[in-house]
């Protein structure tokens, strides 16, 4: 298919001259984002809500990825960092999170070239377009985006030619209800836990000794049973429950002949521990309700139809994340209904067809809106997809950075 590029309108509208490229979140995505606009000559700023870089990965830093060091460094991040003197660290190791923020994002924000942008506790809690809302058409595309923003000092405005939201997905996670609504019971609230918990550091007396039921079908959940099981043979009554919607966990086995070697190792270690006991693993539940009697959390649901329930001491969510796009509803965007990614990404990340490896890579055509020059990139990008890889942000916001800095035909070669 041939493709016919033109010239955004934010590029060569003189109105428009002058202003900077935001960029939302300063995570990894955010921050490549930032440094590949950089060394195109590009101004711009990033609005991170946290008080530093990588906010929401600080939360989940005991956590190791399955990714080497080889695949989650971004080139002009480092070209940045290698001009302050900064040495990568051994490509083959698999980092935490910790370690992730201290050897490679932390440092980052800190070049003077991204710590002059950067402006931390600045929340966005809305974008438009300046002086009209998403139903104004004339003369639209010329307005500067303006970006409502909520910081110590109060809130104000910014004015931006063009809007790359990298904020995440990791404040929004999903419900354990099949409903997909929010658990309303406050008391069982309290004792159902989010994705990723500390469960041999701080959060270890929570579980030792306890019963704990993890519901979700995905590498969080993996994670957490695996530490759980850790667990449970240093502590005697620790005792571990699985729940998946599915009738089989195929897409967190995995194969051993993964590409990722610690991300197929995480799935066969999962599937020995299911299969000698350590882990009970309940297929085919769909959980309705979650109430507290007793002083025990209650599951209570369907399984193949008929009404089946758990009880235990809690509960771990690692259900996925779904993106927050209340602060974009002002913006004319084109967002699939089902995945709620951008349309024209939807197709290639929907999870029941592929996986972490079968993604394409894609940029500036898939992540294009009606509003011309605000990509979602990064983790939001894929939705309610929990397939995302850190390679696939990077190579989104290239694409992007080249689309912004004129140089079209690069930006569409992905």
């Amino acid at each position: 298919m041939t493709l016919q590029l033109s010239v955004p309108p934010a590029a060569k509208d003189p109105c428009l001259t002058g202003l900077p490229i935001a960029i939302i979140g300063a995570g990894p995505v955010g921050l490549a984002a930032a440094a590949e606009l950089l060394e195109r000559g590009q101004s711009v700023v990033v609005l991170e809500a946290g008080a530093s870089a990588g906010h929401a990965m600080s939360q989940w830093g005991h956590t190791r990825f399955f990714s080497p060091w080889e695949y989650v460094v971004n080139d002009a991040a480092a070209r940045l960092l290698e001009r302050h003197g900064w040495e990568a660290p051994e490509a083959a190791k698999n980092p935490s999170g910790a370690e992730f923020l201290r050897d490679y994002l932390t440092p980052l924000s800190r070049t003077p070239e991204l710590a002059a942008v950067i402006r931390y506790g600045a929340t966005v809690t809305g974008v438009s377009k300046e002086g009209m809302d998403r139903t104004r058409s004339a003369e639209r595309a010329k307005a500067p985006f303006q970006l409502q923003l909520r910081e110590r000092c109060g809130t104000r405005t910014l004015n931006a030619r063009a809007v790359i939201d990298a904020s995440g997905t990791y404040g929004q996670p999903n419900s354990i209800l099949s409903s997909g609504l929010p658990v309303r019971d406050a008391a069982a609230g309290e004792r159902i836990l989010g994705a990723l918990p500390d469960v041999l550091g701080a959060d270890r007396e929570r579980f030792a000794g306890r019963h704990t039921v993890v519901v979700g079908a995905g590498h969080s959940a993996a994670n957490t049973l695996l530490k759980l099981a850790q667990l449970a043979r240093a502590s005697d009554g620790t005792r571990i429950t699985w729940v998946v919607r599915g009738a089989r966990p195929t897409r967190v086995y995995g194969s051993v002949n993964d590409e990722l070697e610690a991300r197929g190792k995480l799935g066969t270690d999962l599937q020995a521990l299911v299969r000698d006991g350590v882990i009970t693993l309940v297929v085919s539940f769909e959980i309705d309700h979650a109430s507290v009697a007793g002083g025990r959390l209650h599951l209570a649901g369907r399984r193949r139809g008929v009404g089946f329930s758990l009880e235990a001491d809690q509960a771990v969510a690692a259900t996925g994340f779904r993106p927050d796009l209340t602060p974009l509803r002002e913006l004319r965007l084109a967002i699939d209904d089902v995945v709620e990614a951008p349309r024209a990404l939807a197709g290639l990340i929907d999870p029941n067809l592929h996986s972490c490896g079968s993604v394409e890579p894609h940029g500036v055509a898939e992540l294009s809106h009606p509003d011309a020059n605000v990509f979602i990139v990064g983790m939001k990008s894929y939705g309610r997809a929990p397939t995302f890889l850190l390679p696939t942000g990077y190579e989104q916001v290239r694409s992007i950075a080249d689309e912004l800095a004129g140089n079209h035909e690069a930006a569409w070669l992905v």
